[in-house]
């Protein structure tokens, strides 16, 4: 397994937590005055609330706060947040060069597998990249002045949810307060972003819907962050955001028999399910666990499984760089199950064995790296500091949920006034039979397929 991490993605609450003060996500049918009254009876403050979806982040140094705010019945719900590792990129960046120069040319025709396997490019020829389309990325930062992204990001539109901390410094908190920086080189919401709108230009790699409009909206960073600015940004994706289609390329696995767990994922639930019901489909991740989950009856992966969000497994060749072209071959890591999976899509593995070095064409010099790496999924990256831009290649459901999201762009630029049930239809239906006869448990209803979708 060459020591990987797998997983998925999260987030923070929207304003700082003052000293002695704990923050709590709490919800109701709806929240109005008599909620805002409970939490002030409590000796709370609510410093973020939506009277929608029923949910609300409130501030509190009374340690009774939260039996206090439930006693009435206003609110009929809560925990105290957490912060959780929600993302952890499945690929050893020792292992093999993280980044490609982006004054190459495209690869996509050549070591860009992704694209060509869900037929985007017949879907491009017929005219359908995603233009008009929406899509908001709750994830990390977003290095918009990537050249390969740059032109798609709605820099007015995206916003971060992450608050600063008390105990970093300014330079620090500026950073994780802007929707554009983050730590590391990868930048997980800048490869993901990539995937389904990279600008089909003469350099770099392009996105599956390459001309798609990209609403960064940051709820997490370096891969961390709390429930609260998950709910938050996708509250904003769906109504300020404008967004047509919200991918979460994030989660994590709670046990069912966790109370506060429970809280905070029914709190998730209500955000999901008011997302769709003002107009955005939400595509989520499954998961890197490698579990079945019509078999973990005891435990939960969210927002995978949270309200009316569809969740995607991810596939990957073993063997690109010698020729292997089964692009609906199961990774090795995704979660499935018939009760969590809707489709399947092009996530990348790396579990071809041995770390012999393999060299495949570009349209300019070739590239040589460790043979299981060309299995992954490359797409845009921040790369070193001093750097405009760089590529990687990564592997997960977070790479695999990027491309049903591109897919289910190019339905919508298709069928502009179509609905959010029609529209996870249409991906559905328009899905590769893969697998076994008819919908399973791996693929759900098939592998994503943008040629079917924008001509059935």
């Amino acid at each position: 397994m060459r020591g990987i991490k797998l997983a998925v993605a999260g987030v923070f609450a929207a304003s700082a937590v003052t000293a002695n003060a704990a923050t709590y996500v709490l919800h109701a049918p709806a929240w109005g005055a008599k909620q805002d009254a409970a939490v002030a009876k409590a000796g709370g403050t609510v410093t973020f609330s939506h009277d929608g979806a029923g949910v609300a982040i409130a501030e509190s140094g009374n340690p009774g706060f939260l039996a206090a705010a439930l006693a009435g019945g206003a609110i009929t719900g809560g925990a105290e947040d957490i912060v959780v590792a929600w993302t952890d990129p499945t690929m050893p960046a020792e292992a093999f060069p993280d980044a490609i120069d982006p004054s190459d040319d495209r690869f996509y025709n050549t070591i860009q597998w992704a694209p060509q396997s869900v037929e985007a490019p017949a879907a491009w020829s017929m005219g359908y990249t995603g233009r008009g389309v929406r899509v908001a990325i709750i994830d990390g930062g977003i290095f918009n002045a990537h050249p390969d992204l740059g032109a798609n990001v709605d820099v007015g539109a995206s916003r971060s949810f992450v608050a600063p901390n008390p105990a970093a410094t300014a330079a620090v908190n500026a950073c994780r307060t802007a929707f554009n920086c983050d730590t590391g080189t990868l930048w997980h919401g800048t490869h993901v972003a990539g995937i389904v709108a990279a600008v089909d230009n003469s350099i770099g790699v392009v996105g599956i819907a390459p001309e798609a409009t990209i609403v960064g909206v940051k709820a997490l960073h370096s891969g961390s962050g709390s429930f609260g600015a998950v709910i938050q940004s996708l509250l904003y994706a769906s109504t300020e955001g404008r967004a047509d289609i919200i991918n979460m390329s994030l989660g994590a696995r709670f046990s069912r028999g966790s109370r506060d767990a429970s809280e905070l994922t029914s709190a998730l639930n209500r955000a999901v399910n008011f997302a769709t019901r003002n107009g955005s489909l939400v595509v989520v991740s499954a998961g890197n666990d490698g579990l079945d989950m019509d078999q973990r009856g005891s435990e939960t992966v969210t927002p995978a499984e949270s309200g009316n969000a569809i969740a995607v497994s991810a596939t990957g060749p073993l063997g690109f760089a010698f020729g292997a072209t089964d692009y609906s071959r199961p990774a090795s890591y995704s979660n499935y199950g018939s009760s969590l999976v809707t489709v399947s899509a092009p996530g990348g593995d790396f579990a071809y064995e041995g770390n012999e070095l393999c060299t495949l064409p570009t349209t300019t010099a070739p590239v040589t790296i460790p043979c299981w790496a060309f299995d992954m999924v490359l797409s845009t990256s921040r790369g070193p500091a001093a750097s405009a831009g760089a590529y990687t290649w990564t592997a997960g459901t977070s790479m695999a949920a990027p491309a049903a999201t591109a897919v289910a762009a190019l339905i919508k630029q298709k069928h502009p006034g179509i609905s959010v049930g029609e529209l996870k239809n249409r991906l559905a239906q328009s899905a590769t039979d893969a697998g076994k006869v008819g919908q399973d448990n791996f693929h759900g209803r098939g592998f994503v397929n943008a040629r079917n979708a924008v001509t059935q």
